[in-house]
């Protein structure tokens, strides 16, 4: 199966960014973490991202606030699926880092979860691997089932007076 790479603009981010990795584990999945900042290590951006399909990655996940340029400056310099994680700063609540992940040129797509949406992250990487991994396909589609479960269980403890 191929990897993940996680790449975060600062170890401020770490504490939403875990998220993200510690689901990826759970589903089974090798993954990397990295902190690099497009603005200030640009060169080693360019080059994690350049050979990161010859280094076994499948999906690259880049996490980052306020201008939030990583996704992007990512996408640019590798063909492999980047996907998107604004986070949330106190400056403009995220949507800065919203804006900026989402809006990206024709031909260079960054796929956006939501404001410090790791886990969907996560998931949606888990996805794309799974369009050629069986086992990783069943293992989403349990969880599926096992979300709707404890759904059904808590309307039925709502409905119980539980």
């Amino acid at each position: 199966m191929k990897k993940v790479a996680i790449i975060m603009g600062s170890d401020s981010d770490l504490p939403v960014v875990k998220g993200c990795f510690d689901k990826l584990k759970e589903l089974g999945i090798e993954a990397e973490m990295h902190i690099m900042s497009a603005h200030r290590t640009p060169g080693a951006v360019s080059a994690f991202a350049s050979a990161a399909y010859e280094r076994g990655f499948g999906v690259i996940i880049a996490a980052a606030g306020k201008a939030a340029h990583l996704g992007g400056f990512i996408a640019a310099h590798t063909t492999l699926p980047v996907i998107g994680i604004p986070l949330k700063s106190n400056a403009l609540d995220g949507l800065d880092a919203l804006l900026a992940t989402v809006q990206m040129p024709s031909g260079i797509p960054v796929a956006t979860v939501a404001i410090d949406g790791a886990a969907n992250a996560a998931i949606l990487a888990a996805q794309i691997l799974a369009t050629s991994d069986e086992a990783l396909h069943k293992k989403l589609d349990e969880m599926r089932l096992a979300m709707a479960d404890a759904v059904r269980k808590k309307d039925a403890a709502l409905q119980s007076g539980d």
